[in-house]
């Protein structure tokens, strides 16, 4: 998540001095790439692992710093949540050794992570978005307690004006609205970066997003969020409008998003490109540095662009052009954002050994940009993410079969690319099989929803999303990749009991407004056989309950006169609990109020309803709970 010594500051003076080292670092680039200063005569390779970690019913933990002091290694460091943490690998140079090197270091550093873990009773996963976080592991609470996250929430928050809106569909629809950028913590990837020559800048980043779309189908990972199936790859979507900060305008007014694909191919240099980031969007965040970068470069110091870099990780781009210093050498790379984290190692592996084969592959004649149109390549993306590999795309004017244009003309190139970096055939054979088999036999999205439905038939949606977290775990700790990963039997099948009211409520509900008729109210009931009805209003406001019971004391009929609404007839003073509330205490407020449900609210929206019927299989000893 970048640099956390972030100060939440939007004094006038503050961003007015910020904005002078952000021009200071563009002119500082511009020096520096006309003295040729900047690196151009080695590739060298880098990545960034981010993981889950879960507790022992498998749910999200709130653990991570914990988990991180007992890690104790420079090379970790805290996400977004509480649940995730990320591994920073040390870069390496392209070359034969480079992915046995970097396979190696991960392993070494996951297996730490997981020791570190079971310290504290957690488990480690890799997942692009955990199948088992719920709403409840969206909000503040759950945010790492670093000035950088709650700057950048405030920030994002004032620039959108309210709430956050997100609207996906897929095979289910999720329409929901947040008051955080805490869904943003949903996603976690694995970062991969390639170091470029500043003067190939053009060439290569145009290339970067071209083979975007379909090295995104090979890899998609992440089909449910909130029990729901969406996109393949519903991080894409869910990444893009989390941390929106567009306002609804009735004007054509085109404002760029911070999660971008982009909307042309680049052209000009790297200091064109960020000339045009900064164009384009507004300093979010703000730091105190204390020498300009141009004096640094006066005095022979290679600067570290503080505030182009603060200013560049804010802006989401899938392909995103970075600056760096290593060794007191400046670098530009190309950083790869869109992969998700998972299956497995090796699965990943493989994924940084495809894209960076298809990198230093690039046909030398081939001069993208003429080859095809730019909304092409952007929609190859979005179908990538949308469906994996059930679809087709375009290459250069041919309509291909997913499946198809991977094995005949992106994995030749793969195979050249790693060939011209000294990578051996065997080690070349061992990374693009696991891609050849994943686009056509099965990709993780494809395993992911066949076992979630499967668990489905005969269990909840929570329970099915907690045997689906376990499965994923248990494949990962075996070491093999997804290719040999089989569908769970039932009879392997493992499920956990439920612990809050949130595990076992019902979301699909059906409702009145205020203002329905009560004669539709007592049909509403009659066509779905239900007994408790709640009723809101134009915000999905809990404004009371309708019962059978409450029904027959008023002894509603037919032929109302004057005619009632809901509100005329409802219970306006309704029990209600918080999601985060356990069985076992939902169960003792039943209890105590006599009452046959409990609609479940957050900040008096309603958000499910817990019945007789849903509470009668748990018999819990008062002790074993909390609503922590």
């Amino acid at each position: 998540m970048g640099d956390h010594s972030i100060q939440n500051q939007q004094d006038l003076n503050d961003r007015l001095i910020f904005a002078r080292h952000l021009l200071d670092d563009i002119k500082s680039l511009e020096l520096m790439l006309s003295k040729n200063l900047i690196e151009d005569n080695i590739t060298r390779l880098g990545a960034e692992q981010e993981f889950c970690l879960v507790d022992k019913h498998w749910r999200p933990a709130d653990n991570s710093l914990k988990v991180l002091e007992s890690v104790n290694d420079p090379h970790f460091t805290t996400e977004l949540a509480k649940y995730n943490l990320e591994i920073n690998l040390d870069p390496v140079k392209f070359d034969n050794q480079s992915f046995t090197a970097m396979e190696s270091q991960l392993e070494k550093m996951l297996e730490k992570a997981h020791l570190a873990a079971a310290k504290h009773e957690t488990k480690v996963v890799l997942s692009g978005i955990l199948p088992s976080i719920s709403k409840h592991e969206v909000n503040l609470n759950y945010m790492t307690p670093v000035p950088r996250y709650y700057a950048l929430n405030d920030l994002l928050t004032q620039n959108r004006g309210g709430d956050f809106k997100m609207h996906l569909a897929g095979v289910d629809e999720l329409s929901i609205r947040h008051n955080t950028v805490m869904f943003e913590a949903c996603n976690t990837s694995f970062q991969m970066h390639y170091q470029i020559s500043p003067h190939d800048f053009t060439k290569a980043y145009n290339w970067a997003q071209a083979i975007a779309g379909p090295v995104l189908a090979a890899c998609v990972n992440s089909p449910l969020l909130l029990g729901n199936e969406l996109w393949s790859e519903t991080r894409i979507a869910l990444f893009r409008q989390s941390i929106d900060t567009r306002q609804l305008s009735q004007s054509q007014f085109r404002k760029n998003a911070r999660v971008t694909f982009g909307d042309k191919w680049v052209d000009g240099s790297i200091v064109d490109f960020f000339r045009d980031e900064i164009s384009s969007y507004r300093i979010l965040l703000t730091k105190e540095i204390e020498q300009s970068s141009l004096q640094k470069l006066k005095e022979g110091t290679i600067p570290k662009l503080a505030a182009l870099n603060l200013f560049n990780g804010n802006i989401y781009r899938w392909n995103r052009l970075c600056y760096g210093v290593g060794g007191g050498k400046p670098h530009v790379r190309i950083e790869n954002r869109y992969i998700p984290a998972g299956p497995s190692l090796k699965d990943e592996m493989a994924n940084f050994a495809f894209w960076a084969g298809l990198m230093a592959g690039r046909p030398k004649n081939l001069a993208i940009s003429t080859a095809m149109p730019f909304e092409q390549a952007k929609n190859n993306f979005i179908k990538a993410a949308r469906y994996g590999t059930d679809t087709f795309m375009y290459w250069e004017g041919q309509k291909y079969a997913l499946p198809q244009l991977i094995q005949e003309v992106f994995i030749p190139i793969a195979q050249k690319g790693l060939m011209s970096m000294g990578v051996g055939e065997s080690q070349i054979n061992e990374y693009l099989n696991v891609i050849e088999s994943r686009v056509h036999n099965q990709t993780g999205s494809e395993w992911t929803i066949r076992q979630f439905r499967k668990f489905k038939e005969n269990n909840s949606t929570d329970q099915a999303l907690i045997s689906l977290t376990r499965a994923l775990h248990e494949n990962q700790v075996s070491g093999t990749p997804l290719k040999e990963w089989k569908d769970v039997k039932p009879a392997q099948l493992k499920v956990d009991k439920p612990v809050k009211l949130s595990h076992i409520m019902n979301t699909r509900l059906v409702t009145a407004h205020t203002t329905d008729s009560a004669l539709l109210t007592l049909n509403y009931m009659k066509w779905n056989n239900i007994h408790h009805l709640p009723v809101v209003n134009e915000h999905e406001e809990l404004q009371g309950i309708i019962t059978w019971t409450h029904l027959e004391k008023l002894k509603v009929i037919h032929k109302e006169d004057p005619p009632l609404a809901a509100k005329d007839i409802m219970v306006k003073d309704v029990i209600q609990a918080p999601s985060n509330l356990s069985i076992n205490e939902g169960i003792q407020l039943m209890k105590k109020n006599m009452i046959g449900c409990l609609p479940i609210t957050n900040q008096n929206q309603l958000v499910g309803i817990v019945t007789i019927k849903d509470i009668l299989p748990f018999t819990y000893d008062s002790g074993t709970q909390s609503s922590s």
